[in-house]
């Protein structure tokens, strides 16, 4: 029944683009915000623990009624379920129209639009230069997809959609962390930094086996011998947490599988969206790779 949900959970991620604006959840934000300030109240303790206890707070009502269900009506109440709690679990945002977006903007020739594109990708600062840009938008793209899309599929065949709605809860409670200790006067700073610490090492914890996953796919998916060796190549600085060295791992490897090379008579636009278009390749060649081994494995569950 997990597989089925899937294969029908990408089926509509992929076609229905006009509803992506409701993964955003704004409204998850308040209790995320409420969980922080109540874990002010145990600041002795170590931080990892109110984050914790928060992600299985916001996680709780899916697990009841997935409880609550069972097998009614031979299972089509939670196959509905699934759906859409896999829906809400993948993005928020698309990677395909994130990559369009930027694209536009590149070939517009708008500064101004393309560093918020090219930010909205990174989900942080982008270089001023324009080929350091360029570059770090290819490996933003292959790390984004495991956010947003593997890691998530990943849990949900695991654990099914309580599986993938932890996932995301953690990847939510991240990003108000980093939000909020972006914002933070200097009374908040210590205790929002040691939040977004513990909540960053909580999701690198969940992205950890996904991105190897995807980090293997993508050398199947793309160019294996170039893939190979960016991954046995050392990182040029170590990273300092597991969330980072999945991130380093995925862009190294990643643009390592698109094997670009530069071409006579190319301008710094048309390599750059030729390089965020590439990518984007990469991620949907990658998910149609796990769409047939899934469909796959739901047939052989139907034949035995």
């Amino acid at each position: 029944m997990n597989l089925i949900a899937l294969l029908i959970g990408i089926a509509i991620e992929r076609l229905a683009t006009q509803l992506f604006h409701w993964r955003r959840l704004r409204w998850m934000d308040r209790l995320i915000d409420m969980g922080f300030r109540a874990s002010r109240r145990v600041s002795d303790w170590p931080a990892l623990l109110p984050i914790v206890a928060l992600a299985v707070l916001l996680a709780l009502p899916v697990l009841i009624v997935i409880l609550s269900l069972g097998d009614t009506l031979l299972g089509f109440p939670y196959l509905a379920l699934a759906i859409v709690v896999l829906f809400f679990s993948l993005g928020p945002k698309d990677i395909g129209e994130d990559v369009n977006e930027y694209c536009e903007a590149l070939e517009a020739e708008e500064p101004e639009r393309i560093r918020e594109t090219a930010t909205a990708l990174v989900e942080g600062d982008v270089p001023a230069d324009r080929l350091e840009r360029i570059h770090c938008v290819e490996a933003a793209v292959c790390v984004q997809a495991n956010n947003r899309l593997f890691a998530v599929i990943f849990w949900f065949i695991l654990m099914g959609p309580l599986g993938a709605w932890v996932y995301r809860v953690t990847d939510l409670i991240r990003r108000r962390a980093v939000f909020n200790d972006s914002r933070a006067g200097e009374e908040e700073a210590a205790e929002l930094g040691r939040l977004r610490e513990a909540s960053t090492r909580l999701h690198g914890w969940l992205a950890w086996i996904p991105a190897r996953l995807t980090a293997i796919g993508y050398a199947v998916a793309g160019h294996f011998d170039d893939a190979l060796a960016a991954w046995r190549e050392p990182p040029d600085d170590p990273p300092e947490s597991t969330s980072e060295a999945s991130e380093e791992l995925l862009a190294r490897v990643g643009v390592g599988a698109l094997s670009l090379r530069d071409l006579e008579d190319e301008t710094v636009t048309e390599r750059g969206v030729r390089g965020a278009r590439a990518a984007n390749k990469l991620v949907f060649r990658l998910l149609t790779i796990w769409a047939v081994v899934i469909a796959a494995l739901t047939l052989y569950g139907w034949s035995v």
